[in-house]
């Protein structure tokens, strides 16, 4: 086998379409260019052509070439389309599209690839868990925030996305009269060269001040602070009140009972319950704000919803899907207003089996705007509640014991019910508190009716065979479901079940089982850990945790874009579900993939806003001490838990000094004089924050109590 002649006599084209040809067809796929050469007889100058062809069809994206210096196309290489997590440490991980298992990436098999970049990938290695960049198929990075450093003439930014890297290198001029030590916005200019080129966009503020780092969390997620003025300008001509015209074809329930329950905090109230009996049933009743009524499909409110795809919640302000004149104004169930809502209500049995279910658009008046901790209140009987409250007595009785039986049926149905405890972080006067967490009955009633809510409405849409957008939950992987067994048996308690094919029962069970012991948060947080991530798809697939069949977002449709989709869907299949089809067949793949992405977007900035804002707590702590709960363990040190869920890591050089082994599959640092585990009791030091990284730093005191549970 050989070139044609016209290699030699140097006609360029020609060469490299039949050189191209040769490794599409499998002749030379997977060669280097001296193999090449070698086949066809090359001498010294024609391989340098060679090359030098190979060389200008990478550029052109037509083949590629790995790090052995081996040619051919992506097929050949077995490549995979995905995205980079970058490490801190220098190498990183491929997470494929399609869902496949990840890869681990050395800093060498990067190939300049930084977080977030789109990129070609294939496996190398014997076990295959290992891979290699093939190529940069698009940049994540856009801009950069980060701290600004000055060297000599020029500057960098550090960023403050640890998986990012790479610092920018800012040239001289371009750094927009920054200082050293400011918290910058970088646009990223060149990705030529190891080290990426910007220029200063943004000043933000000085670094570790708490609004200056807080415009930072916003900026870093890419969030939409401001609307647009058609979003604005569409709002502000919504009525702010209910008009004659929008009550035809409605249930008119202004004269039931129904009320909403809330934080005291609550910033929009979208959702209200009625409760009573017939006979030995219950009569439930759950009515949805009508967002849909006000944002039509394509308008401008509409596209900004869609943008934005869910409201953000930060200790001081929310980020609203939805301008204030909705989500404040005209969709907000307040108190003793008219206001336009969607129905689902339910006839539930003494067993908590939904009997009859139907949706229905409707009218309701709310009677009290009522808080989580007044409803408690009311079913302890507290005096001065009761006095406040005298015609909502039944109201909540009803309420209570129907809680209490869905609870126990979807407990015998084998839902998850984990006990996980949540920050909660309050922000009044420019003061920070946090105080313990705490779950009532008002809590497990609100979140019981709802979810029962969600699950009728996602049935009878299901039974009507329209487009719809589910929530869904897959089962945990064999090797979560397998690490979790290993846990669970070195912390004494029995599980049988299959790692490949457990069900919400087997976890229901072992959550029960340890119910009643020391370590029962700890297995909470453990198996919540092993369990997948629940998303929105237009395929239903069931949810595991809650051990349904069928379920959706429903209930929230001022601050979830999926909530709002699916009244659209309800409101036209009611009225014809062929038409509803026609309408929404290829609308609910896009609004599951953007309200998925949206709402992990949303989840990382709160995550990193409320460590942000635990920092600043804690920093007024320093030096103080407090009992706690190892965590987490990790072969670098210990995480702990105080009892308002702050949590702060122990370095593992500040232990005691031992020599520690690293026992993962038990979550355990165990020495020759102590032994650490998941759910020890302790008392901690707070010693410093570190606003880069927003964590709190913990030191174990003596004596230590080793080996008492909590």
């Amino acid at each position: 086998m050989c070139l044609p002649v016209f290699l030699s006599q140097g006609d360029f084209v020609n060469a490299k379409r039949s050189l191209l040809s040769h490794i599409e067809c499998g002749d030379f796929a997977l060669c280097t260019d001296a193999q090449i050469a070698k086949v066809l007889g090359l001498g010294r100058q024609e391989t340098l052509a060679v090359r030098d062809i190979l060389y200008s069809l990478v550029r052109e994206g037509r083949i590629f070439m790995d790090s052995r210096g081996r040619f051919g196309t992506a097929k050949q290489f077995g490549a995979l389309r995905g995205t980079i997590s970058g490490n801190e440490r220098g190498f990183g991980f491929f997470v494929p599209e399609d869902g496949s298992g990840d890869l681990f990436l050395p800093h060498r098999a990067l190939k300049g690839a930084l977080h977030g970049d789109t990129v070609l990938a294939f496996r190398v290695g014997r076990g295959k868990d290992e891979g290699e960049v093939l190529s940069i198929l698009t940049r994540g990075a856009k801009e950069i925030v980060g701290t600004y450093r000055r060297e000599h003439r020029a500057g960098y930014v550090v960023p403050d996305e640890k998986k990012f890297d790479a610092e920018v290198l800012i040239p001289a001029g371009k750094h927009s009269g920054c200082r050293a030590g400011d918290k910058v916005v970088a646009r990223i200019t060149s990705f030529e060269g190891e080290t990426p080129l910007g220029e200063i966009e943004k000043i933000l503020g000085k670094s570790g001040e708490l609004f200056t780092e807080e415009a930072a969390i916003i900026r870093a997620h890419h969030l939409h602070e401001a609307f647009p003025a058609a979003a604005l300008k569409a709002a502000e001509r919504i009525p702010q009140a209910v008009e004659a015209s929008a009550l035809e074809g409605r249930l008119d329930l202004r004269g039931k009972c129904i009320i909403t329950v809330d934080g005291e905090d609550t910033r929009d109230i979208d959702d209200a319950i009625s409760v009573s009996r017939t006979g030995e049933n219950f009569l439930l009743g759950v009515h949805i704000a009508d967002v849909s009524h006000y944002v039509k499909r394509g308008d401008a409110l509409d596209r900004e919803a869609f943008a934005r795809g869910t409201s953000v919640y930060f200790p001081d302000r929310v980020l609203p899907m939805l301008p204030p004149a909705l989500s404040n104004g005209i969709c907000s169930l307040n108190e003793g207003t008219d206001r336009l809502t969607l129905s689902c209500l339910m006839t539930v049995d003494r067993k908590g089996n939904v009997l009859k279910k139907k949706i229905v658009p409707s009218v309701i008046c709310s009677a009290h705007r009522m808080t989580y901790s007044e409803v408690t209140k009311l079913s302890e009987r507290d005096p001065k509640t009761v006095e406040k409250y005298p015609d909502l007595l039944e109201f909540v009785d009803t309420a209570v014991a129907l809680t209490k039986i869905l609870k126990d049926a979807r407990a015998k149905r084998g839902g998850v019910a984990l006990e996980v405890k949540e920050a909660k972080i309050l922000y009044e006067d420019g003061k920070i508190s946090i105080p313990d967490a705490e779950r009532t009955i008002s809590h497990e009633m609100i979140e019981q009716f709802m979810v029962l809510a969600n699950e009728s409405v996602a049935a009878l849409m299901t039974q009507r065979k329209v487009p719809f957008v589910y929530r869904v939950h897959e089962k945990p992987s064999e090797e979560k479901a397998g690490g979790l067994m290993e846990f669970l048996r070195g912390a004494g308690i029995a599980a049988h079940f299959d790692p490949a094919d457990v069900t919400p029962r087997d976890y229901g069970a072992l959550l029960a089982q340890a119910s009643s012991l020391p370590i029962a948060p700890i297995v909470s947080r453990v198996m919540l850990r092993s369990m997948m991530k629940a998303v929105y798809s237009p395929q239903n697939i069931g949810h595991f945790g809650l051990a349904s069949e069928c379920y959706c977002h429903f209930t929230s449709p001022i601050r979830r874009y999926p909530d709002l989709c699916i009244h659209r869907i309800i409101k036209e299949a009611l009225v014809s579900p062929a038409e509803a089809k026609r309408m929404y067949k290829d609308a609910v793949q896009s609004a599951a993939t953007q309200s998925s992405a949206t709402e992990r977007t949303a989840a990382d900035a709160e995550r990193d806003m409320d460590d942000l804002y635990i920092a600043e707590y804690m920093r007024s702590h320093i030096g103080e001490t407090f009992e706690a709960t190892i965590s987490g363990v990790t072969s670098y040190g210990l995480y702990a838990e105080l009892k308002n869920t702050v949590e702060g890591f122990i370095p593992i050089e500040t232990l005691p000094d031992d020599r520690y082994e690293f026992l993962e599959a038990h979550y355990t640092l165990r020495g020759t004089r102590a032994c650490f585990r998941l759910g020890m009791a302790v008392r901690v030091q707070v010693t410093g924050v570190d606003f880069g990284t927003r964590k709190t730093q913990f030191c174990l005191l003596a004596p230590l109590r080793v080996g008492r549970q909590i």
